[in-house]
């Protein structure tokens, strides 16, 4: 369920599946009703298991540092609906969102679609009346038959491949990247991130069938402390706002896809400007500084908790760190816990009111954990004041969660 969401198909009548049905017939349908909104706007689409938040992000900050005008479809939402369709850097206004159900209404969208498919067709519609010179749409799960890959994309960008909804998307490397390479369009063009061999060539392999331009970072393109380069151009100065050595190379994909951007567009990439972008680029749950010694991070599967753990071990360097956590029942929950007992021995595990029947409770999770020092909270305000006194807290887990405790505990620390 989306924060709000219903409240406007209410308004609207407009009824939506409560489950996932992976597959472009419906949304191929609701495109043709609403006149192909998908196709209005240039696009850059963006499929991967992490780094597709950041990456989108770091384009958003370059394009509009370039003067463009910009649109972002991204999941899952931190506070409610409002914040996964963006205009210009801004969360939809409840006016925008309205008028997009009213041209859904039209259209007789009713019943065709499932929640995620419907919340698609208004992120399409509402970008279509915005009329940006760029739009970012995020895949939400898997790419190939995901709602989103309706659209015809300058670039598409693949930051990373790694286990994921392994009931959908198969439970090897191969049949994920398989997925994700879905979103690479016939003669079209495509940035990937640097990943598993095995998953490197299924992807290329697909570029390969559709003849279309790849770029690899790594290969094609690289970042080198503070310098970005490719074959032809070299950049430096280059300083990410967003921690740890995984966004370096998020940086990496987004110069790179927006290079691709700027030469179809006709725009002058300017240095500086790209300087200014990544070093002013920030993304809500991707350790986010709340408070004083208070982080919030969103590791909710391995590789993202690996990279979290990097961080810490980067930016928190000889600090004492608590690790207060939530994780729903679908994630790898051991092997996230595994990456980060390796930066901290004190652990509370939190629970929450929404997603409780997704959501591990904190029981099973203390048997589960490895850590020295563990306990349950009652509510993650408490776990935090209490240990924010000692040293640093991060905060984290899944997406879902972390929305509600961002909320909680933005109103309340200093």
């Amino acid at each position: 369920m989306i924060p709000m969401f219903e409240e406007y198909q209410n308004t609207y009548k407009i009824e939506s599946a409560n489950e996932i049905k992976p597959g472009l017939e419906a949304i191929q349908v609701a495109m043709e009703k609403l006149g192909n909104p998908q196709l209005a706007v240039p696009t850059i689409h963006v499929a991967g298991t992490n780094g597709k938040g950041s990456t989108i992000r770091m384009i958003e900050r370059i394009a509009q540092e370039h003067g463009l005008t910009t649109a972002t479809f991204m999941s899952p939402c931190i506070e409610n609906v409002h914040d996964q369709i963006r205009l210009n850097g801004q969360s939809i206004t409840p006016e925008r969102m309205n008028r997009a159900f009213e041209e859904a209404k039209e259209a007789g969208l009713s019943g065709l679609l499932t929640e995620f498919e419907l919340l698609t067709a208004i992120a399409f519609i509402a970008i279509r009346q915005a009329k940006p010179d760029l739009a970012m749409i995020e895949s939400g799960m898997g790419g190939r038959f995901d709602s989103t890959n309706v659209v015809e994309p300058i670039v598409s960008v693949i930051p990373s491949i790694a286990l994921e909804h392994t009931n959908f998307l198969g439970d090897t490397l191969e049949k994920i990247a398989w997925h994700k390479a879905g979103i690479i369009k016939k003669n079209g063009y495509a940035v990937i991130g640097e990943m598993p061999e095995t998953a490197q060539k299924v992807i290329e392999e697909e570029a390969h069938m559709q003849q279309a331009t790849i770029k690899i970072n790594g290969k094609d393109f690289k970042v080198l402390d503070d310098t970005w380069s490719n074959e032809v151009i070299c950049m430096s100065g280059l300083h990410p706002s967003l921690k740890g050595e995984h966004q370096k190379r998020n940086m990496a994909l987004a110069i790179q896809a927006f290079i691709e951007v700027a030469k179809v567009l006709h725009i002058e990439l300017v240095e500086d400007r790209v300087q200014q972008a990544v070093a002013t680029t920030n993304l809500e749950g991707r350790f986010e500084q709340l408070a004083s010694h208070v982080w919030l991070d969103g590791a909710h599967n391995p590789a993202s908790a690996r990279s979290l753990r990097k961080t810490i071990q980067q930016v928190l360097k000889g600090e004492k760190v608590t690790m207060v956590v939530g994780i729903l029942k679908d994630k790898d929950v051991e092997a996230v816990l595994r990456e980060l007992e390796q930066v901290s021995d004190d652990f509370i595990f939190v629970a929450v009111e929404r997603e409780q029947d997704r959501l591990m409770q904190p029981e099973e999770l203390m048997k589960l954990s490895h850590a020295k020092h563990k306990q349950i909270a009652s509510s993650v305000l408490q776990a935090v004041q209490e240990k924010q006194k000692e040293g640093s807290v991060v905060v984290t887990g899944s997406l879902y969660l972390l929305a509600q405790w961002r909320s909680i505990l933005q109103q309340v620390l200093e």
